[in-house]
C-alpha cells in the first residue's frame, strides 16, 4: 500500500507509491446530440477537448502515473485513453520491481504499461533508475566497489531493455536532504560512493541510450529554497563541465502545509535558464472545490509561461487510487467524474470542454427558463476507438432545476453489442438493441450539474455512433 510521510515542516516526502495506474491515448472522437445520430468526425485531440490534446497544442504533454494492476478497470482505462498523452509507471520500473534478485530482471509489469502506451502513441517517462527507496535488501549490503558495479549494471540493463521506447528517464531521484542544509541525502549510494555517484549515473545512462532525455527528479524543490538551490548548483556545475543532463523534474506535491509557492514560476525559469528542460513530474494538490481548482490552474499557467517547461504529469487518475486519497488531490473523483480542478486545468491549457446540450424544444430535454421543470440533456462522445470497437460516454446534465433521477435510452447499430457499462444500471428491450440506462449512484444533480456513464461497443463491422434518445428527469 501507499505510505504518506510528512516531514516536521508538513511538506510531503516522496511516497512508497504503491501499485497504481495506466496510460493510453485518444483515438477518434466525435459528438452526437440527443436528437439523433451524427457520424463521428474530427477528433477530440484536434479540438483540444482533452488534457493531452490541449497540452499538445502548445507542444507539451499532459501525462499521468499508471499502475499495471488497474489497466483492466474500464473506467480507469477509458479516462486514461481519453485524457492523457504521456505515462509514467508508478512503481513498475523501480529497482525492487525489476531486479529484486541481483542480475535477475523481471520487466513484465513495466512492459505491459510501455506496450500499451506505445500502441496509443503516448510518451513514456522512465521512473526511476537510482533511488534510495524501494531498493531490494541485497543492494544496501554491497561494499563500495560492488555497489558501483551493480548500479551501473542496473542502469545499463534497464535502459537497454527499453532503448528507443522511453522519452525521458528519472536517472537519479531525491538525492538531496530536506531543510536548510542543502546537503546530499544519506543513502547506500551517497554513503559508499560519495557525491560522484550522481554524475556517474548520468554518464552511464547517456552511454546506453543517447536519444533519451536524462532528468534529475526531486520534491520540495518547487520554490527557491536551500534544497532547490543545492540542486540548481549541481545542475549548473554539470552543464558547465559537460556532464550529460537534459531535464529537471519537480514533483510538486502540494497541500495546505506545503502550498504552491509564490515563486514557483520563477524557480522553474531559473532552472530552464541553465539550458535544461523542466517538467512537473508528480503533481497532486490536496483540497477540493474552487481552492483546489485555482491552485491547479496556477501550476499549469506557470509551466506554460516557461518555454522549456515541456510537460506535466499528475500522480494518478481518480482520487481513490492516490497515495494521498484522503486529501482528494487529483483531477477525477472516485467514479472518474471530472472535478472543478479538471476544468481549471483544461481551461489553463487553452482547451474547451466540448460536448454541449440541445436547445429547449428540440427534444433534448431543455427547460423553459423560469419554469422549474425537472429536465436533463444527454450528450454522446466517442472517447476511444480501435479496430473492432469503441468506447462511448454519455454526459447527463440537469436543466434549470435540480433532479433526483434520470433515464437515457441508447440504441445500438446493426450488429453492435456491448461488453461493459459503467456508472449506470441498464435494462434491455426485447430486441437486445435498446438499453435504458438509469443511475447506479449518481442520480441526484444540482441545477446545471452533470454526471456521465460509459460503455464499450463491439462494432462487428459497424462503427456508426449509437443513437442517444431523449433524457428523462424526475
Amino acid at each position: 500500500m501507499t505510505i504518506n510521510v510528512s516531514d516536521a515542516d508538513g511538506r510531503h516526502r516522496s511516497p512508497f507509491r504503491a501499485f497504481a495506474r495506466r496510460a493510453l491515448a485518444l483515438g477518434g472522437a466525435g459528438l452526437v446530440s440527443v436528437t439523433g445520430v451524427v457520424a463521428l468526425s474530427g477528433s477530440a485531440q484536434a479540438a483540444g477537448t482533452t488534457l493531452g490534446a490541449a497540452a499538445a497544442g502548445s507542444g507539451r504533454y499532459f501525462g499521468t502515473a499508471v499502475a499495471a494492476n488497474h489497466l483492466g478497470e474500464s473506467g480507469y482505462a477509458t479516462t486514461l485513453d481519453t485524457e492523457f498523452n504521456a505515462v509514467t509507471p508508478e512503481n513498475e520500473m523501480k529497482w525492487d520491481a525489476v531486479e529484486g534478485t541481483r542480475n535477475t530482471f523481471n520487466f513484465s509489469n513495466a512492459d505491459s504499461i510501455v506496450s500499451h502506451a506505445q500502441s496509443k502513441n503516448m510518451k513514456v517517462r522512465g521512473h526511476t533508475l537510482v533511488w534510495h527507496s524501494q531498493l531490494p535488501g541485497w543492494v544496501s549490503g554491497l561494499a563500495a566497489t560492488d555497489l558501483r558495479t551493480a548500479m551501473n549494471n542496473h542502469i545499463t540493463q534497464v535502459m537497454t531493455h527499453y532503448k528507443g521506447k522511453i522519452y525521458a528517464w528519472d536517472v537519479v531521484n531525491e538525492a538531496f536532504q530536506d531543510g536548510s542544509s542543502g546537503a546530499r541525502r544519506s543513502s547506500p549510494f551517497q554513503d559508499k560512493l560519495g557525491d560522484g555517484f550522481i554524475e556517474e549515473a548520468f554518464k552511464t545512462a547517456r552511454s546506453v541510450d543517447p536519444a533519451a532525455k536524462l532528468c534529475y527528479n526531486d520534491y520540495n524543490t518547487d520554490g527557491v529554497n536551500a534544497k532547490s538551490t543545492a540542486v540548481y548548483t549541481m545542475v549548473k556545475d554539470f552543464k558547465a563541465r559537460g556532464v550529460p543532463i537534459d531535464c529537471v523534474g519537480f514533483q510538486s506535491h502540494f497541500n495546505s502545509n506545503s502550498p504552491v509557492p509564490s515563486d514557483y514560476q520563477a524557480n522553474l525559469q531559473r532552472f530552464a535558464d541553465l539550458g535544461v528542460d523542466v517538467q512537473i513530474t508528480e503533481l497532486d494538490i490536496e483540497g477540493s472545490g474552487t481552492a483546489q481548482a485555482t491552485n491547479y490552474g496556477n501550476v499549469v499557467k506557470a509551466c506554460l509561461a516557461v518555454t522549456r517547461c515541456t510537460g506535466i504529469t499528475v500522480w494518478g487518475i481518480p482520487d481513490k487510487y492516490s497515495w494521498r486519497a484522503s486529501g482528494t488531490p487529483l483531477l477525477f473523483d472516485d467514479n472518474y467524474g471530472k472535478k472543478a480542478a479538471y476544468t481549471a486545468v483544461l481551461t489553463a491549457l487553452g482547451g474547451t470542454s466540448g460536448g454541449g446540450t440541445t436547445d429547449p424544444g428540440t427534444g433534448g430535454g431543455g427547460t423553459d427558463p423560469g419554469t422549474g421543470t425537472k429536465t436533463c440533456t444527454a450528450t454522446y462522445t466517442a472517447t476511444q476507438t480501435w479496430q473492432g470497437g469503441f468506447n462511448g460516454q454519455v454526459t447527463v446534465k440537469a436543466g434549470s432545476a435540480a433532479i433526483t433521477a434520470w433515464s437515457v435510452k441508447v440504441t445500438l447499430g446493426a450488429g453492435q453489442t456491448t461488453t461493459g457499462v459503467w456508472n449506470g444500471t441498464t435494462a434491455w428491450d426485447s430486441t437486445g438493441k435498446v438499453m435504458t440506462v438509469t443511475p447506479s449512484y449518481n442520480g441526484s444533480l444540482a441545477a446545471g450539474a452533470s454526471t456521465s456513464f460509459g460503455f464499450t461497443v463491439q462494432a462487428n463491422g459497424n462503427t456508426a455512433a449509437p443513437t442517444v434518445s431523449v433524457c428523462t428527469a424526475s
